[in-house]
């Protein structure tokens, strides 16, 4: 897995929190009770795009090395963002 690879799912990920701050921040303001709809509808939207990024990058990589090693790192990226989304409160 190279490293330019390395560094578009950490900046998928950074993008996904950074919306996920943002959005928290401007629901909260415009109407709090909004909150767990906001949480249930992004957290759906983040699990298709993940899995659909997963889909495609073992469809369009005939290594299955690389094709393993992305999904293990993509997994574990994905399990820190929902564990820091559950704990975070800003």
């Amino acid at each position: 897995m190279s490293g330019i690879t390395i560094f578009l799912t950490f900046l998928y990920f950074l993008i996904l929190g950074l919306v996920w701050v943002k959005g928290y921040d401007v629901v909260k303001k415009h109407d709090a009770s909004l909150l767990p709809r906001f949480y249930l509808v992004l957290a759906t939207i983040r699990f298709l795009l993940t899995a659909t990024l997963v889909l495609c990058y073992i469809l369009l990589t005939n290594d299955m090395t690389s094709s393993r090693q992305f999904v293990i790192m993509v997994m574990a990226m994905y399990g820190v963002m929902m564990v820091v989304t559950l704990t975070l409160k800003h």
